[in-house]
């Protein structure tokens, strides 16, 4: 055991203290704990205050991953409103323009045939092939039979639709707004926007859509500004507003191309750009349905996309 002298004040002589061992490691330990908690504490606290390189770095990925996590979620979310969207135009552009079935170019279902685990049997994977097969030519036949009824449409001179654009050469790029709820873009609140907005560029010549008679005119520096009417076989009516001038009187036949106008920012236009309307028996129709003809598949996808999303009108 370890020993130690203390001073004995009663009897004035030094006596011998004795302790035992487990006193010492006892003391040790306690030593040990508090170093190791104030260590602790220290950590936590450094931890807590002082960032390093590495946390800095990971704490802004952190916040370009969330940044860039929401903005995918909108993106998702406006995709599948446009494709909604697309599908419902896809309807109504066979039967507003050639009155025929819609035509079904999709396969319905998923095929999922294949996605499930362990072997396919020889035969079952025969069958599952043949019904594909069988799938593809009933869809090719409808196809072609739509593309035929469209065919017959076109060579039985019936009356179609205004299908060029009045913009030659019109980039997607810079549709705008179609028909709908829009915010007005001079008293910032809803109101029902009954046309396409294409902009472009002031002095831009505008054509006619489509072959027909000038039964309107307006010179006006309010709403519209200046406004050429154009009716057509079929009982289609077209409209150009917020023309920079007017080429043509009322009454003049013209011809599809003809130039009526130029794109200008007459009456309340934010910008300059032509303000497309399309009517048949006086029913107001979305002029994007009209532009398929006059432009590539990818051109008019984008259009429709643009058109779809465009939340304020140019007037």
């Amino acid at each position: 055991m370890a020993q130690k002298f203390r001073f004995n004040v009663n009897r004035l002589e030094f006596e011998k203290v004795t302790r035992p061992v487990w006193y010492f490691l006892l003391k040790g330990v306690k030593y040990f704990l508090v170093t190791v908690s104030l260590a602790v504490c220290y950590y936590i606290v450094f931890a807590l205050v002082v960032d390093t390189d590495t946390e800095k770095r990971i704490k802004q990925e952190n916040e370009a991953y969330s940044t860039m996590y929401e903005g995918m979620l909108e993106r998702e979310r406006l995709l599948e409103n446009v494709i909604e969207g697309m599908k419902t135009k896809e309807d109504g552009i066979y039967r507003q323009l050639f009155n025929s079935p819609v035509p079904d170019f999709a396969i319905s279902g998923v095929d999922v045939f294949l996605s499930g685990d362990g072997d396919i049997p020889d035969k079952d994977f025969i069958r599952h092939i043949n019904n594909r097969i069988d799938t593809l030519v009933g869809m090719a036949g409808r196809v072609e039979g739509n593309l035929q009824k469209v065919m017959e449409t076109l060579l039985s001179g019936k009356p179609v639709p205004p299908l060029t654009s009045p913009v030659e050469g019109f980039p997607p790029s810079r549709t705008g707004a179609s028909v709908g709820s829009r915010i007005n873009p001079f008293y910032k609140v809803r109101v029902e926007h009954d046309g396409l907005d294409m902009l472009s560029p002031q002095g831009t010549p505008v054509k006619a859509s489509a072959d027909g008679v000038v039964t309107g005119t307006v010179r006006s520096g309010k709403g519209k500004g200046n406004v050429v009417e154009i009716s057509h076989d079929g009982g289609y009516v077209t409209r150009y507003a917020h023309l920079d001038n007017i080429l043509v009187s009322r009454g003049q036949k013209v011809a599809r191309g003809t130039v009526i106008g130029h794109v200008g920012m007459s009456g309340n236009s934010f910008v300059p750009h032509l303000h497309y309307e399309v009517y048949r028996d006086s029913l107001r129709l979305d002029p994007v349905n009209h532009f398929f003809v006059s432009m590539s598949p990818d051109d008019y996808t984008n259009m429709l996309f643009m058109s779809a999303n465009a939340g304020q009108s140019m007037d």
